[in-house]
């Protein structure tokens, strides 16, 4: 392969660690419009809070790395449907439960968890635990019940605006309506991204570069996170 074919392959399997992991990755939150809105918001707002959900999902680079993660050796249509339906799933749950119920979770502790819920799937994708210890964990499983996690992150980051109560699940159920939406249009650039990723012989050579990027990823957030929590806890 020509060296600048050889880069330019390298460059194609890091960038979504490298945008990831930007400056601006550690600032993923809600930013000052946003927060304007949900502290003044006193009604129904349908509209605002499925943008906000959708806003959130498509710049949520910690769910973006592990739905990644995830889909890496899924080929199929189907298994991708599958899957993304049990981390739906789990995160809806916990969503809406979490703040409808005003179940509290340290921030700082759960997005910990959900850092390494980064670095098990890498781990995993590198066949690790095979490798390792012997046994392959049931990834469905294990995909929803990381799924419950990473939805109380976002119930954690709605909790602290404390929300009036009057229809707030109406708010709520757009809120992860709009989640929804934004986690389709990313990984519909993901799955495109990944169709012709594929087609190049080099594939799984570069895959194994890549799932170690996505651990030491994932491993940088749970280190970023539990300072957080050591710090501020």
């Amino acid at each position: 392969m020509p060296p600048t074919r050889h880069k330019y392959y390298w460059f194609i399997g890091l960038l979504p660690f490298l945008l990831c992991l930007s400056a601006n990755a550690f600032a993923h939150g809600v930013d000052a419009n946003t927060e304007r809105f949900l502290v003044s918001n006193q009604g129904t707002a349908l509209g605002a809070f499925l943008y906000i959900g959708a806003k959130h999902m498509v710049t949520g680079y910690d769910h973006l790395l592990f739905l990644v993660g995830v889909i890496f050796f899924l080929f199929r249509t189907r298994e991708v449907l599958l899957y993304v339906s049990l981390f739906t799933l789990g995160h809806s749950v916990t969503l809406l439960l979490g703040v409808l119920n005003s179940v509290t979770v340290n921030p700082y502790l759960i997005d910990a968890i959900i850092g390494l819920s980064i670095v098990y799937k890498g781990f995993d994708n590198l066949g690790g635990f095979q490798r390792l210890f012997g046994f392959q964990p049931n990834t469905k499983v294990a995909v929803m019940i990381f799924g419950l996690f990473h939805g109380f992150g976002l119930a954690t980051k709605l909790q602290k605006f404390n929300l009036p109560q009057t229809d707030l699940w109406k708010n709520l159920v757009a809120f992860n309506i709009g989640v929804e939406l934004g986690q389709f249009i990313a990984l519909l650039f993901i799955v495109i991204a990944f169709n012709f990723w594929r087609r190049h012989a080099r594939f799984y050579a570069f895959s194994t570069a890549s799932n170690t990027l996505l651990m030491m990823s994932g491993l940088v957030l749970f280190g970023y996170q539990l300072t957080g929590y050591l710090i501020h806890g």
